[in-house]
């Protein structure tokens, strides 16, 4: 018996026997038959579609410009006058007026201590005061007596002398006890504790019931007007950014809108929580919707002598001890040499191989390849418009210029 078995791809085994009492022409004739057959199935595998593989990035637009981020630092919004107010007396409060965010006015009432011990010791000032008056009284009277005795040699000039000695002690004892009852009287006003400008309560920390000494602060009041952003400098950038005087300021609620800021004081001291020294910047009118409180940035920035490329390490490639960037050209990725300068911060510094205007992959670098295919995350409104042409006529007459690094594609 001759048995033959044949497979074709995406078919199964097939397979062919032939009986050992058939005819030689006969079993030539079906082993014929099934290799017609095998031909057969062969041709009608079904072929696979090749699909394009188009790889996922993010882009970056390279500029150049002539400005060196040194560094950027987080900051509070705060008033540039800041009242902590305390009472002048101690003693027991009895009443808060205010709370956290009220608008006040100056002179008006925050806290009231018990006036009781206070106004009987103004009181006992007062009565202090009107023995002494007495006294005057009674010495005075007692000096003119004397002196129309002395007029007619009743008494001697030495009795008359001592009547005028005791009368001016007496009015001396009257001054002395008028200032001591002014001075009581106004410690008994120092039981309500007022606002001294006008602002807002941007703390309370005391309240009814507690017991403070004189001076302890229990309301902290911020002036109205003039803002600063308040930030803490390290030990080791302290020297170096004192003389910075590109400073540029931006809020966390709005990070697109930037402006100039000023240094206005650099303390000469450490934090001795925080180790850092504080600076206060002075807020431009530039920002007008800085609220207290609110988050800051404050960036220190120093011209370079000219225009340098900026690129994020994660655009950098890799390969062989040679680094490179994808250039993005007709949505195909082509791979260029770069020379590296420097690491500022999260970026690298390029001393060439790339020009402005070139669009960039920062992200999946180490998934391309020379040619591929890519799509930008975010679709064509992520992906960073070619410059225009620049207008001939007005070419010849202006110079090309250098601008900070473009944000990366949308997220």
């Amino acid at each position: 018996m001759l048995q033959c078995s044949f497979s074709a791809p995406g078919n199964t085994i097939k397979e062919i026997t032939v009986s050992p009492s058939l005819r030689p022409t006969s079993r030539l004739t079906v082993f014929a038959t099934g290799m017609v057959a095998v031909l057969a199935l062969a041709g009608c595998h079904q072929t696979e579609e090749k699909t394009e593989d188009i790889r996922p990035v993010r882009v970056q637009q390279v500029r150049a410009s002539d400005i060196d981020l040194l560094s950027e630092f987080a900051g509070e919004v705060r008033a540039r006058v800041e009242s902590r107010l305390g009472f002048r007396v101690g003693g027991k409060i009895v009443a808060r007026l205010v709370d956290t965010g009220t608008v006040v006015k100056k002179g008006q009432a925050l806290m009231r201590l018990d006036p009781q011990d206070l106004q009987l010791a103004q009181a006992q000032a007062r009565a202090a005061l009107r023995a002494a008056e007495t006294s005057r009284d009674f010495a005075r009277a007692e000096l003119k007596r004397y002196q129309e005795l002395k007029a007619q040699n009743f008494v001697s000039q030495t009795i008359l002398d001592g009547k005028d000695t005791n009368y001016k002690a007496a009015q001396a004892n009257v001054e002395a006890a008028q200032a001591a009852y002014q001075g009581q009287a106004n410690q008994a006003g120092y039981a309500t504790l007022l606002s001294d400008v006008d602002g807002v309560v941007t703390a309370v920390n005391a309240d009814v019931g507690a017991v403070v000494a004189p001076g302890t602060p229990v309301v902290q009041v911020a002036k109205s007007g003039d803002k600063e952003i308040v930030i803490g400098l390290p030990e080791d950038k302290v020297d170096a950014l004192r003389g910075v005087t590109d400073v540029r300021v931006r809020l966390w609620a709005n990070p697109n809108q930037v402006a100039a800021g000023k240094v206005r004081e650099v303390s000469p001291a450490a934090d001795p929580a925080t180790r850092t020294y504080p600076v206060r910047i002075t807020i431009p009118d530039g920002l007008p919707d800085a609220k207290l409180g609110m988050t800051a940035y404050v960036a220190f920035a120093s011209k370079m002598p000219e225009a340098q490329i900026h690129v994020p390490l994660s655009a950098l490639f890799n390969e062989r001890g040679a680094t490179s960037v994808w250039v993005v050209e007709n949505h195909a990725v082509r791979l260029v040499p770069v020379q590296p300068g420097g690491v500022s911060g999260n970026e690298m510094v390029l001393k060439g191989g790339l020009k402005p205007g070139q669009v960039i992959v920062t992200a999946g670098v180490n998934q391309l390849k020379p040619g591929q295919k890519v799509t930008v995350l975010g679709g064509e409104a992520a992906m960073p418009k070619a410059p225009a042409a620049a207008n001939p006529a007005a070419s010849s007459s202006s110079s090309s210029a250098a601008s900070s690094t473009a944000t990366g594609a949308a997220k």
